[in-house]
């Protein structure tokens, strides 16, 4: 039974592409399209997540009762001179612990998903999107090497895009997943950077062999600081992070059970997840520590004061993601590891509950939301600059999104 066991393993990330792929191929020819196709639509998907995160459960229980799988590898990938990049994956306990607690949230959101869109026109094209982007999470959670996290990460980054730009007849919308994507790509290129460093230098992006050479390989503190400097910026980018915040506000333009899984309980997180995976190397570069721990407390405050004085109801909850979320950075700057996972994890079980009962919460409420606490009116300057949030989006969309689009 434990042979066998590997090989299940990689149905943890089939499942939920073999779902996405049926689901537009079905599509092309005519097999579930309109209100009659919800059906099968919705049983694939739901199938193909409830599968995934059926054998994460299985792995982690076989992971308390001592089993240790660690990487399981699969068939050549790349192989190259001295690159040599494969197809594995990593089931330690970091991998298990978040990716089976936060699997389990991506199974109630795809079900939440299947009432909410009912009758939607672009049913099968959102859950199309949807497995996608489990997928990208699942790989992004249980990839070997950094090749094929990054993998996921530019599939999470598409399927996002994508869902931001759901009603994309409207001009809000298109420009939103514009900013969203345009932003996140700054946080790709240190991910690109990093892999770069680590496959000159260490001549392998195997996560553990990058940990365990940390000690071995004797490197320059600029090559550590350079390949810890580009995990960093790929974490502040997806986590929207201070200065790149201004991005995770606008991409609530999707329907609300993504922006739920995306910006609220699951994607955020990923680059605390990036952080804690590369915790080694961060605790070699102290300097880059105290960086981590300035981002995560400037986000904090940044956010706080803007949550201030919002009245809608998803802005307010997702500034407060990005409080907990910079907490999150100060406690591994602290080297507190454990307990920023398990930060995590509760973060993203109570914010995705608030988010999905976020309509009826609408529905039960009969009086408008304060304009600002009583304190912050007297303040002119800091509630002017709260409202605007602190001016970067314009400054975002001045430097990032306006050269692109002239170039594009």
């Amino acid at each position: 039974m434990l042979k066998v066991l590997p090989y299940l393993a990689w149905l943890i990330v089939l499942a939920p592409l073999c779902a996405t792929l049926w689901i537009g191929f079905s599509f092309m020819v005519g097999w579930n399209r309109g209100e009659a196709g919800e059906k099968t639509t919705s049983l694939a998907a739901v199938g193909a997540i409830t599968l995934s995160t059926v054998l994460l459960l299985l792995f982690s229980t076989l992971y308390l009762l001592g089993f240790r799988f660690d990487t399981i590898q699969g068939s050549t990938w790349i192989n190259s001179g001295i690159v040599h990049i494969d197809f594995n994956l990593l089931l330690d306990g970091l991998s298990l612990s978040v990716a089976t607690a936060l699997s389990i949230i991506l199974l109630l959101v795809v079900r939440f998903s299947v009432n909410y869109l009912h009758r939607e026109a672009a049913f099968q094209r959102f859950f199309m999107m949807l497995m996608l982007f489990c997928l990208a999470m699942e790989l992004i959670w249980l990839g070997g090497n950094a090749a094929l996290t990054f993998v996921g990460w530019e599939l999470a980054g598409v399927s996002s895009y994508l869902l931001i730009a759901y009603n994309w007849k409207r001009p809000t919308a298109t420009l939103n997943a514009q900013r969203a994507f345009i932003t996140n790509r700054i946080g790709d290129a240190g991910f690109i950077l990093a892999l770069f460093v680590a496959l000159y230098f260490f001549h392998s992006v195997d996560w553990q062999v990058l940990i365990n050479s940390v000690t071995t390989i004797q490197l320059s503190s600029l090559q550590l600081s350079l390949l810890t400097l580009g995990l960093l910026i790929a974490a502040f980018a997806k986590s929207a992070q201070l200065p790149f915040s201004s991005w995770i506000t606008h991409a609530l333009e999707g329907p609300t059970p993504s922006s739920a899984v995306y910006y609220g309980s699951v994607m955020v997180h990923a680059g605390v997840y990036l952080l804690l995976r590369a915790a080694p190397l961060i605790e070699m570069t102290h300097a880059l520590s105290y960086l981590i721990g300035l981002v995560g407390v400037l986000t904090v405050v940044y956010a706080w004061l803007s949550a201030q004085v919002q009245t809608d109801i998803k802005s307010s909850l997702i500034f407060a993601t990005l409080m907990q979320v910079g907490l999150m950075l100060v406690e591994i700057a602290l080297g507190l590891y454990t307990l920023a996972t398990v930060h995590l994890v509760l973060h993203a079980w109570w914010r995705a509950y608030q988010f999905l009962h976020a309509p009826a919460f609408m529905q039960l409420t009969h009086y408008p939301a304060p304009m600002s606490p009583r304190w912050l009116q007297h303040k002119t300057f800091l509630r002017n600059a709260a409202l605007q949030r602190f001016w970067l989006d314009p400054i975002t969309h001045a430097l990032l999104v306006k050269p692109t689009q002239a170039l594009a």
